[in-house]
């Protein structure tokens, strides 16, 4: 789908993007956000199918993922929530769109119900999977039921010294674990895999996935210039913004289920994805994926 050899870059913010584009230049922008640990090519299936019907489709590398690089030695390799959504609003603004239909999963649906729920003027429509993405920190220490703390001993791990040595050092094979983990009914070839895994080659992927997992367990302090976001998340805001949410009936790491009353005040729709569909949903189920940012993008 998009490589370093292809890919497009934009300076947004603190970022020089690296990102892929499809279809028509002057068609309804949506923007795609990957997941960690995954990278534009989840949208290999579903880019296409937008395009076929006269959209403009920007599939960007997040922060810390393949060719996208900070402009400054000097900006914090986080990876905290404010930040990602900082970063998708940032891009909307350099690419002079003033509106778009954004959606994603993991990493990059919280960065979609960020910029949905603190700036709902430049969302025409948002796609979330696995619902209302926003980290509650001030509650992270409060204990979840025992089958969910189980799925999460990636995040555990990665709150130790061990943890951010084992993912220096085993960056590809802790990546397709977590494929396999959380996708279990997904037959992802070498290819597949292979595709994804030089995103992870980039120079700030391991500094900015281990505080992205510290600072959700406010066990790390988080980029100073993003604390006025934090703030604003921090009273769980709720969604506005025209929304549909997606979850697919075999996701190993997050339980899903419909969100809570008041997370999305606007149009709101929740769809369960079948089929043996896992985490990552946008390349397991890319009908059903674009089929939902269709339905937001009128």
């Amino acid at each position: 789908m998009s490589d370093a050899a292809s890919a497009r870059f934009v300076d947004a913010g603190v970022l020089r993007v690296a990102f892929a584009e499809h279809g028509d230049p002057a068609g309804r922008p949506v923007v795609l956000l990957h997941g960690f640990p995954y990278d534009v090519h989840a949208y290999g299936g579903v880019a296409p199918l937008l395009a076929a019907q006269g959209l403009r489709v920007i599939v960007p590398h997040l922060r810390g993922f393949g060719p996208t690089r900070f402009l400054s030695d000097q900006t914090p390799r986080s990876g905290q929530q404010a930040a990602l959504g900082a970063d998708l609003l940032a891009l909307l603004d350099a690419l002079r769109i003033p509106q778009a239909v954004v959606a994603g999963y993991d990493w990059g649906g919280r960065a979609a119900c960020v910029v949905s729920a603190l700036w709902p003027q430049r969302v025409r429509g948002l796609v979330s999977v696995n619902g209302y993405n926003l980290q509650d920190i001030a509650r992270s220490g409060q204990p979840a039921a025992p089958d969910t703390e189980h799925r999460l001993w990636y995040q555990y791990y990665f709150h130790g010294e061990r943890g951010r040595a084992g993912l220096a050092a085993n960056r590809r094979d802790m990546a397709r674990l977590l494929w396999r983990l959380w996708s279990p009914h997904w037959p992802f070839g070498d290819a597949d895999f292979e595709r994804t895994a030089p995103s992870f080659d980039n120079p700030d992927f391991v500094d900015v996935v281990i505080h992205s997992y510290r600072h959700r367990f406010a066990l790390v302090a988080g980029d100073p210039a993003l604390e006025e976001i934090e703030r604003r998340l921090a009273a769980q805001p709720g969604i506005a913004a025209p929304a549909i949410t997606l979850e697919g009936d075999a996701d190993g790491v997050s339980t899903g289920g419909a969100p809570k009353p008041g997370q999305f005040t606007g149009r709101h729709e929740h769809r369960v994805v079948t089929g043996g569909i896992g985490h990552n949903l946008p390349q397991e189920a890319p009908e059903a994926f674009a089929q939902a940012v269709l339905d937001l993008a009128g």
